[in-house]
């Protein structure tokens, strides 16, 4: 017997969001185009009709509209102040002599008129300029707000909004954007702290558990010997498996910024990695060495130490079988604190040198299965340069080995 037939299903109802309704009349809406181009239009026409209105005040002061002729008759004769008119000529000749007094105040009067105007023009552009400039920033404040947001977003502040006031334009669009954005990371974050948080209690106790257990096991003296090898054997091995797990939370953790930061010295850093280190390097035969200057920045001393024993520990192990050493060095070189890790070793070729700082890499694509460590060492320190705005870099040595480059501004 067939089936009934599924009855149909309503289709979803639209949700509305009144931020991005449609607007009635959307010719009406005061975008930046509009506001810009009254904006600028008002101001090309208020000074349009300034500059005729000085032009019209100076011209007619220049021909001296309304006032007396610069020559009369008297008695007869035609007398000037202005020009040399002769006392007594021809028709002809005197008409030549007014014709070319009338021509010379022409000529004086608009020369004065283009150097006045000249001069008007010029503080009618400095006026425009300066006006245009204010208002210019007064449409564009929102802008500086939102790079200010934005700022401090960088600096991992993703409890920042913008919140913009104001009419319903581009700006407040891109604002109301941004702002939706930021939410969306912001979750993204803290859903991701969360998961590192319970991972790193899932993934830790049962390692934990059974550290104790193969302890346990170990303290029995009545155990067997294949036992007793079987139980070191798996001891090391988890105990590689929880440097894995505490690697890989810490490498999580390091991606974001550092908000909280203290003055750290380097030097203090360095030297406290030298002193972990010391006891593996005396085993290896490996010589360390160098002078630790101090070298104060703001961090976290925590991850900072973690960069500085994760690089000394890489520069022992990875070493010579006899005669090898290791120089760590801290400095203060042009405003940056700078911690420096030579050591000699196997020739690394220049193109291995990015795949060094990928997780679970080695030297010559090697992964894990070696005994010197779990492959995070120097994705961690990249990861916790990163993230107090610093700088990891490495260089082959002539002869062997490498020279680690940690730089921090101060």
């Amino acid at each position: 017997m067939a089936a009934a037939p599924a009855p149909p299903q309503a289709p979803p109802k639209p949700t509305w969001d009144p931020r991005k309704a449609e607007p009635v009349f959307p010719w009406l809406r005061p975008t930046i185009r509009i506001r810009l181009t009254l904006l600028y239009g008002g101001m090309f026409l208020i000074a349009g009709i300034l500059l005729l209105s000085i032009i019209y005040l100076l011209a007619a002061q220049a021909l001296n509209v309304g006032s007396d002729l610069p020559f009369k008759i008297a008695e007869g004769k035609v007398t000037s102040n202005v020009c040399d008119l002769p006392s007594s000529a021809t028709p002809e000749v005197f008409n030549d002599a007014m014709n070319a007094c009338v021509n010379e105040q022409r000529r004086h009067a608009l020369d004065d008129l283009l150097s006045r105007s000249l001069l008007a023009l010029l503080g009618l552009a400095i006026i425009a300029f300066a006006f245009g400039y204010a208002m210019a920033g007064r449409v564009l404040s929102p802008l500086g707000r939102i790079t200010r947001t934005a700022r401090a977003v960088a600096g991992s502040d993703l409890s920042r909004r913008i919140e913009l006031d104001g009419p319903d334009d581009e700006l407040k669009e891109l604002a109301d954007t941004f702002d939706e954005m930021l939410e969306r990371l912001q979750r993204a974050f803290t859903a991701q702290q969360r998961f590192v948080g319970n991972a790193s209690h899932e993934l830790r106790t049962p390692l934990a558990i059974n550290r104790t257990l193969l302890e346990v096991h170990l303290s029995d003296p009545g155990a067997p010997v294949e036992l007793q090898q079987l139980g070191k054997t798996l001891l090391a091995t988890n105990e590689r498996s929880e440097q894995l797990v505490e690697g890989l939370l810490l490498l999580a953790r390091s991606d974001n910024q550092i908000v909280e930061r203290k003055p750290v010295d380097l030097a203090e850093v360095a030297e406290q990695a030298v002193d972990q280190v010391h006891a593996e390097a005396q085993a290896k035969g490996v010589l360390i060495r160098g002078e630790q200057k101090p070298a104060v920045v703001q961090g976290n001393g925590v991850l900072l130490e973690r960069i500085a024993l994760n690089l000394v520990q890489n520069a022992v192990r990875y070493n010579i079988p006899e005669g090898g050493w290791v120089e760590v060095t801290t400095d203060v070189q042009h405003g940056q604190a700078v911690l420096v890790v030579a050591n000699t070793g196997p020739v690394v070729p220049a193109y291995e040198i990015d795949n060094l700082f990928e997780p679970f890499r080695r030297l010559r694509t090697e992964r894990t299965g070696s005994d010197k460590g779990v492959g995070l060492g120097l994705s961690i320190v990249r990861s916790v340069a990163r993230a107090h705005g610093g700088h990891i870099s490495a260089q082959p040595r002539e002869g062997g080995g490498l020279v680690m480059r940690f730089a921090l501004p101060i």
